[in-house]
């Protein structure tokens, strides 16, 4: 028997309730889980009951409960947990339109965490980002490109979110008939897309037809067919209510109308908005006992400590309590947490394929499929390795490894830039020049650790005098003290030596010498908590437990000063990473970059956005970007100046578009030879591109979301209604519509065959062949539209219903065969009925979404379509 079965034994028998046994029964794994979670309830106390509807959930000892956290992310990967396999941003892979890449790496994240989860547990080790249960995939509809968050989502379409997300949370659950592997969280219940400053006190009402059409499919979807276990409500309210203890979208719909079984989780803090916030209690109490009678069982916070007071004073009873704590435990016992580890198929899957070569080969298959080829002028890519002889790499997220991520992110053990993509692709054949232009935006540097030569101890050593503490509070003597060249570190939870483990702080201090005169801007990577002082005086702090900010300020130095500089770190138990950080003072950044331009036969500039200022709830407040979100979806003016300066040379431009979020390159669009839009695509970011760039990867990843011209063209951005947003409704001419992406070859469609009548209810079959009628190999995203050509209320002007990707090799022909299900062409009718009307429907079927002709390149893929004739009426029995 293994040691940690014989411990878990030793453990379970040796537990006694005060004087009198425990009933053990809740161990016999060949009871039902609903059995034994009932037996273990009966045993507790109220005040034990209410300390595990906290996320922070209390050990019990003499119950055999260990203590656990319940919060962890892993949106792309596991996520602030140390190093991990980082695979591309949610949005960004949403654009390979792929559902089996989904669920492939839904699996490996799963592997990873339950590979992880088990070292921990060994390790004595149950702090935050540490369990089983995990606050992914967000599925709020991306409404609006301004929304800050956006880039967590799979895009602005219910149907491609539903889809992909479902086969994210099957990867991440398992298949398991008994344990899930982990159990995945259906993410902001609901109608939430900011704005972020408003989120802990909003009101949204919709009408019933954006409600059922829009924001609650994908929802629906990963409930029914995904079997999703957990799902988390949102910080704002809906109607009046809040999201987060709210009758009819928790008890009524999810529950009742969806057969919902798992457990409803808050947004963190969420419960306390509910008196704060929202107003809609005076007391903590009250808030408390709306959220667990409005139906949510585990409280992300502290709010539900209030619980037990609560019962006192007549607000909620212990049995309403039980109905929520019994769907916590049970997801307990589901993942295995109370069984030997011989019982749970998945406790022996080793450490090692943390990071494994196969998990990153499908990092660099994800990043290749999510890239979008948004223009290519006269074919001008893909580049000849033979012909470029010099290229030049431009532009602050042209080696800037944080742009490759997005928020809630691992940290990858190797990122490849995208200069570091080109250059491991031509070097030595072909020289790369490099510069970084501007700046991404105002007051956003791109900052690296200060290399050693400019740090000095007191004594007149390179480095810094690094003392360590065995606690997070720098008390007592430091437990041993050492030289470090450079502050760049990142612990991935092991021990600092044989008597420092994972609570400890450090403190750094030295002098930094300045080897030219001008403005600095300094800076630090923490996780968890931070402080620098320069000469003396607090200079800046940093970093909290969830998330490692880059936090800089400026700074005036003279070239050989030196300047007394004390950085103190301190971790309280959980992943680390501290850092140094500097950028270096530099004139005439723009003027500089465009000369290396000057140099090369191709200039690549790599333009954009990163998680430093587009993201949650963020303490920003510069031009174009609010607290998080965009108040502007052009590029930063910086960005747009280089990118018309080094177009003003005369030679080729590539731009490659690196953001999160729908931006408007207008000119770019009329002016520059090629644009690729990479997103943030993960650890292996710039291989990617580079394979694109010279046709070692044909692209056909497709937008999952409308590129507008301007701000000028959206509805307020409070406004939730569904019109003129997104391309159901908007009927506008966009920049780049939904669905669009371009390739090296071209796809021809032919014999669409569908039915000419069929009765409502009925199934529609749809046939079509598919060619690759051009030169390269290559990917083709099929998608099928249903365009309703008389609905009695407003209907989308046409829907995604259904796609595939395909391989087609040149000259290759394939028939694919299609099942759309009746619910597609149902409706929410004027009296809040979903049904099927008669009528005529016209179905399109192509690489594209239909009636866009705005670039003459755009016919690398063509459209069919014909009409269909529903006979008769449906009416659903639920909407």
């Amino acid at each position: 028997m293994k040691l940690q079965s014989i411990i878990f034994l030793i453990f379970i028998c040796t537990i006694q309730l005060q004087g009198q046994e425990v009933n053990h029964e809740y161990l016999n794994t060949n009871l039902p889980f609903e059995e034994r979670v009932d037996i273990l309830l009966e045993q507790m106390t109220l005040e034990e009951k209410v300390s595990q509807m906290l996320n922070e959930s209390s050990e019990i000892g003499r119950l055999g409960i260990p203590a656990y956290n319940w919060w962890n992310e892993c949106l792309h990967g596991l996520a602030r947990s140390g190093f991990a396999t980082v695979f591309p941003q949610s949005i960004t892979v949403a654009a390979s339109f792929d559902k089996e890449l989904m669920l492939k790496i839904g699996s490996i994240i799963s592997d990873e965490a339950r590979a992880k989860h088990h070292d921990f547990v060994k390790r004595g080790m149950r702090g935050m980002y540490m369990g089983l249960d995990f606050w992914s995939p967000n599925i709020n509809i991306f409404r609006d490109p301004r929304w800050g968050r956006g880039h967590e989502t799979y895009g602005e379409d219910p149907f491609l979110t539903g889809e992909l997300a479902t086969n994210f949370i099957k990867g991440l659950q398992g298949e398991d008939p008994k344990y899930f592997k982990t159990i995945a969280t259906s993410k902001h219940f609901a109608v939430h897309s900011g704005p972020e400053a408003l989120r802990h006190g909003f009101d949204v009402d919709v009408s019933d037809v954006d409600l059922y059409e829009t924001y609650l499919p994908a929802f629906k979807k990963t409930v029914q067919e995904g079997n999703v276990y957990s799902v988390m409500g949102a910080y704002n309210r809906f109607r009046g209510e809040s999201c987060s203890g709210h009758d009819d979208l928790l008890n009524n719909i999810l529950r009742k109308e969806w057969g919902f079984d798992g457990y409803v989780v808050s947004d963190c803090g969420a419960i306390n908005d509910i008196m704060t916030g929202h107003h809609l209690a005076t007391t903590l109490e009250e808030a408390a006992a709306i959220g667990v009678k409005g139906g949510c069982d585990l409280n992300c916070g502290t709010t539900y400590e209030k619980l037990t007071n609560a019962v006192k004073k007549g607000l909620i009873t212990e049995n309403e309590i039980d109905i929520s704590l019994k769907r916590i435990l049970l997801a307990r016992f589901k993942l295995g947490m109370f069984d030997g580890e011989e019982e749970v198929p998945f406790t022996q899957i080793p450490r090692e394929i943390v990071c494994c070569h196969y998990h990153n080969s499908i990092a660099l298959e994800a990043a290749r499929k999510s890239i979008v080829l948004l223009k290519n002028e006269d074919n001008f890519l893909p580049l000849s390795k033979n012909k470029i002889k010099k290229i030049a790499v431009i532009g602050p997220n042209a080696d800037n490894w944080e742009a490759l991520l997005g928020n809630y992110h691992g940290i990858p053990k190797n990122p490849v830039t995208v200069l570091h993509g080109v250059k491991n692709k031509v070097e030595p054949a072909c020289e790369v020049f490099y510069h970084e232009g501007v700046v991404m935006a105002e007051g956003i540097h791109n900052l690296v650790p200060i290399p050693s030569i400019y740090l000095q101890t007191v004594d007149g050593k390179q480095g810094l005098k690094g003392e360590y503490f065995d606690n997070a509070e720098f008390l007592g003597q430091p437990a041993f003290t050492k030289i470090d060249n450079q502050i760049d570190f990142t612990w991935d939870h092991k021990p600092l030596s044989k008597n420092v483990k994972d609570t400890f702080s450090i403190r750094w201090t030295g002098y930094i010498f300045a080897p030219e005169s001008g403005t600095y801007n300094i800076g630090a990577w923490a996780k968890f908590k931070g402080r620098i002082y320069l000469n003396d005086e607090l200079f800046i702090g940093t970093g909290n437990q969830h998330h490692a900010f880059h936090n800089e300020k400026p700074v005036e130095m003279v070239a050989g000063e030196k300047y007394k500089i004390v950085y103190e770190f301190s971790n309280p138990g959980k992943d680390a990473q501290a850092k140094l950080l500097w950028s270096m003072p530099e004139e005439n950044r723009l003027e500089k970059a465009v000369e290396v331009a000057r140099e090369a036969d191709v200039a690549v500039l790599v333009l954009g956005l990163s998680q430093r200022v587009e993201g949650e709830e963020m303490p920003i407040s510069i031009d174009g970007f609010d607290r998080g979100d965009r108040t502007k979806i052009s590029l930063p003016e910086k960005q747009r100046q280089l990118l018309k300066a080094v177009k003003a040379l005369g030679k080729p431009v590539i731009l490659v578009l690196n953001a999160g979020s729908a931006v408007a390159v207008n000119w770019a669009q009329d002016n520059v030879d090629a644009i690729l839009h990479i997103g943030y695509p993960g650890e292996e970011g710039g291989t990617a591109v580079a394979d694109v760039l010279f046709g070692d990867y044909n692209p056909a990843g497709r937008l999952p979301v409308t590129f507008y011209k301007s701000v000028d063209q959206l509805p307020p951005f409070e406004n939730y209604d569904m019109a003129g947003r997104t391309y159901r409704y908007f009927s506008d001419e966009p920049l780049y519509p939904f669905g669009y992406g371009l390739s090296y070859t071209k796809f021809e469609y032919s014999d669409l065959q569908i039915p000419e009548n069929i009765n409502a209810g009925e199934p529609v079959r749809v046939s079509v062949t598919v060619k690759n009628a051009g030169n390269y190999n290559g990917d083709e995203v099929v998608q099928i539209y249903i365009s309703d050509e008389k609905g009695s209320t407003p209907r989308p002007i046409h829907q995604l219903s259904e796609f595939k990707r395909i391989h087609l090799k040149s000259g290759e022909s394939k028939k694919l065969e299609f099942t759309l299900d009746p619910y597609l062409f149902s409706m929410i009718n004027n009296k809040s009925e979903r049904v099927i009307e008669p009528g005529w429907f016209t179905i399109s079927v192509g690489g594209k979404q239909p009636g866009f002709t705005g670039y003459q390149d755009v016919e690398t893929t063509g459209v069919v379509s014909q009409r269909l004739r529903i006979i008769g009426d449906l009416t659903f029995d639920i909407k």
